[in-house]
């Protein structure tokens, strides 16, 4: 499904991601009760470690449960470890290390699932002892503190060493109601009567291909996936998701969905025909798929409260916002009545929204919001809203267009695939940070589009993956450990990014490494989505020049361009980076003689778009001013030199409204005519004409429109 238009939550969370993410340590004054949505795995079980410091001092005292009076202590070195086995793979949420006065500075926190082959789930730098509470992700049977550097001169002496998480695999039993329970502050999600949080993805691929792409994620740690649709064709994605042990966020679409400027717009407040009818659309799915062992939940609707604001304004919108918030009640509602076994939520994306949800929804069983570069706001915004219902967070990644500030040529400047990883990895970190309240996310998204927005927030854009690929799959399962992972590239320059001639080439360099050592093919690729609202990825006409330095032509469009370096490893993924480059009309050498000179033209637009356009706009030197005709053939435009003189070259900068077929024509007195230049092929791109030739008029006749629309030129310019 093409996922929609991306906006932010507003002005109540314009903290940046950077600022809002909390820390990996937390300093508390005692060791924290676990939760309703964990149980605590360690108390009790069999343990080792590298070295004690006597008798009285054996590893089994950090897991008795006596925070202090016993403890473990190392010998008085650094490299010292802990570890603990919880008998079986276990699910893991945090570990809680309370330290004696003996504490370590530097530590991991390790896994395994078979005690020989170790894996990080947490990196501690700079601990000041205290207790340490820690959330991991993944699964594993072993444990282990792996000490790197001690705070002073003795060991590491743990009073308590606590891990918390859920029995079981990765993935619970796939049958079973599905129930949002505890209480304020304290919930938890739970499948068949066992804890569950969503690690989840947004579904990208064509429902035929799921059987494919199901163990994939399943390899990745995946236990959910989101849609934005359900309907008839629904099933075979919930019986290859459930052929894994994976679960569904079974979408439902509302009007004006995806936010500001998507879907169309629906009265909420009078249009009981709409309401109805989709009430009784939602019912049926519901009734269809609530005892199919895929599904998790329903969602009703996506980024509405947000949308509504291109529909209204005013008080008009604040009682569309009321009326749609109210009609999803309705739908929770009637779901509930249909099946009281799966939650109901709605998704937006702008915590602004919950207070609407709040006064008027109250059937719903938790919230959802779609937040990207922002996501670490969304807990104090629930914190400061006083909300009672617990929350999932069904979009995240990397910040979107909307949310990045403008490069040098004025538009969003694209994180790099370094940036992306690590806005995946502190997203996580924010929603399993907020214990209890925040119940997982269906992060952004496992797409294969190879497009201008593919390649911002798809983890495998044309089936390779990429390093936010593998920060997922980390935060999930725990580890990467064993992977083959992406090229890295570095450091992309363009020259000259302001100011590369149309059709000329222009220089495209970046430092790409693979940290596996495989042969690297870089590939260089050009979208138009600025320039002319073409989103593909075109291949671009370009040669190598040595040391991942290439030199690329420019397009013939001007306008702002995206490049992207492409880096494949030959062994499934890709690193992908992109700069932005500004094509602009080629120098001509020569004096435009026809600059801010009088022009008259058959007809010029008044006022549609950005109009008034008239004739002269094509001869004052400026490529953002244009002359545009009425819609209709043939037209003309012309200019008065003021004297007959020398023509050697004209250059022609077309709007997206050109000449498919025109004549230059010149003349010496106004009246009698003749043609220098002839062309049936015109395709809107930059006229470089040469015409050696003398002549008071330059006039273009024109004769065939390349659109529907009519003629429109940036500049006509005549040089002697």
């Amino acid at each position: 499904m093409t996922a929609p238009a991306r906006r932010k939550r507003g002005a109540a969370a314009a903290l940046t991601l950077g600022a809002l993410l909390a820390s990996s340590l937390t300093t508390l004054a005692t060791a924290p009760a676990a939760s309703a949505a964990e149980s605590l795995l360690s108390q009790g079980k069999p343990t080792t470690a590298s070295s004690q410091e006597g008798e009285a001092f054996s590893a089994a005292a950090a897991v008795d449960g006596n925070l202090t009076g016993t403890r473990w202590a190392s010998q008085w070195s650094d490299a010292q470890w802990f570890r603990v086995d919880l008998g079986a793979s276990k699910n893991l949420s945090r570990v809680v290390l309370t330290w004696e006065g003996a504490y370590g500075k530097n530590y991991e926190i390790q896994v395994s699932d078979n005690g020989t082959d170790w894996r990080t789930a947490k990196t501690v730098t700079g601990s000041d002892g205290g207790t340490d509470d820690l959330a991991i992700s993944g699964s594993g049977r072993y444990v282990r503190m792996n000490g790197l550097a001690r705070s002073g001169g003795y060991g590491y002496s743990l009073w308590e060493f606590q891990v918390y998480g859920a029995d079981g695999g990765t993935n619970p039993p796939p049958g079973g109601a599905v129930k949002v329970t505890g209480s304020q502050g304290n919930w938890e999600l739970t499948v068949g009567g066992q804890p569950y949080t969503v690690k989840g993805l947004t579904w990208g691929p064509a429902i035929a291909d799921a059987p494919k792409y199901m163990p994939d994620l399943k390899s990745m740690g995946v236990n959910t996936i989101r849609t934005w649709g359900t309907d008839g064709g629904t099933k075979p994605l919930l019986d290859s998701a459930a052929a894994q042990g994976l679960k569904v966020v079974n979408g439902f679409w509302l009007q004006p969905g995806g936010g500001p400027g998507s879907g169309g717009c629906v009265n909420y407040v009078t249009d009981t025909t709409y309401k109805s009818t989709m009430l009784t659309e939602f019912a049926k799915w519901v009734d269809t798929y609530k005892s199919h062992p895929a599904t998790l939940m329903w969602n009703v609707g996506n980024e509405s409260v947000l949308g509504l604001q291109n529909c209204y304004s005013g008080t008009e919108l604040e009682a569309q916002r009321n009326a749609y918030t109210t009609f999803v009640n309705d739908v929770a509602k009637k779901i509930h009545s249909i099946d009281p076994d799966h939650p109901v939520t709605s998704t937006d994306a702008w915590t602004g929204a919950w207070p609407y949800y709040k006064r008027n929804a109250p059937d719903l069983d938790l919230y959802s919001m779609n937040a990207y570069g922002d996501i670490c706001g969304v807990r104090q915004d629930w914190i400061d809203g006083g909300y009672n219902k617990p929350y999932i967070i069904t979009e995240t990644g990397n910040a979107g267009e909307w949310e990045v500030p403008d490069d040098v040529n004025g538009i969003p400047d694209e994180p790099t695939d370094v940036q992306k990883a690590e806005g995946y990895t502190k997203a996580w970190d924010c929603i399993t940070g907020h214990r209890g309240v925040a119940l997982g996310a269906t992060m952004f998204h496992y797409g294969l589009e190879h497009d201008f927005g593919g390649v911002w927030f798809n983890l495998l854009p044309d089936g390779l993956k990429r390093l936010s690929y593998y920060a997922v799959k980390k935060a999930y399962a725990g580890s990467t450990s064993g992977d083959n992972t992406p090229p890295v590239i570095t450091n992309m320059t363009v020259t000259p990014a302001t100011a590369a001639p149309a059709g000329r080439e222009f220089t495209v360099r970046a430092d790409i490494r693979d940290p596996d050592g495989d042969p690297i093919t870089p590939k260089i690729y050009l979208s138009g989505n600025y320039a002319n609202g073409d989103k593909r990825l075109v291949d671009a006409q370009y040669r190598s020049l040595g040391n991942n330095t290439f030199a690329v032509t420019a397009p013939e469009k001007l306008g702002v361009w995206k490049v992207y370096i492409q880096a494949e490893d030959g062994r499934g993924n890709a690193g992908i980076e992109t700069k932005s480059v500004k094509v602009v009309a080629p120098p001509v050498t020569g004096t435009n003689i026809a600059l801010n000179r009088p022009a008259t033209a058959s007809s010029a637009q008044a006022s549609y778009g950005d109009c008034p356009c008239p004739a002269s706009n094509a001869f004052d030197g400026n490529t953002g001013t244009r002359w545009a005709s009425d819609w209709s053939d043939p037209q003309w435009i012309q200019v008065d030199l003021g004297s007959a003189k020398p023509i050697r070259t004209l250059q022609l900068v077309w709007d997206p409204a050109y000449a498919k077929s025109y004549e230059v024509q010149v003349s010496d007195n106004g009246t009698t005519w003749r043609t220098v230049h002839t062309t049936t092929s015109g395709n809107g791109d930059i006229d470089t004409i040469e015409a050696a030739t003398t002549a008071r008029y330059v006039k273009l006749q024109l004769t065939a429109r390349g659109t529907g629309w009519g003629y429109s030129l940036h500049e006509f310019g005549v040089y002697s």
